[in-house]
């Protein structure tokens, strides 16, 4: 992850933690709720830093392709 993407990703995780702990937030219909708000809150000023300097945010510097499936042995092999 690039810096910013650190940053950001920090942002969204602090904003939903403050949320959920003024709403007291119990159980994961509530906390849901929190996470969607603190998501946005990241979202939101990502969106105003990409528009400011004309550079995207996220990267594709530490993408992981998906994992091949798994071949299943064949029976007396």
């Amino acid at each position: 992850m690039t810096e910013a993407e650190l940053i950001f990703t920090a942002l969204a995780e602090l904003s939903t933690r403050q949320i959920a702990e003024t709403t007291h937030a119990v159980g994961m219909p509530a906390n849901k709720v929190a996470a969607k708000s603190g998501g946005s809150i990241a979202k939101r000023a990502r969106l105003e830093l990409e528009s400011q300097t004309g550079k995207k945010v996220v990267s594709g510097e530490n993408y992981l392709p998906p994992p091949r499936p798994k071949r299943l042995k064949k029976p007396g092999a």
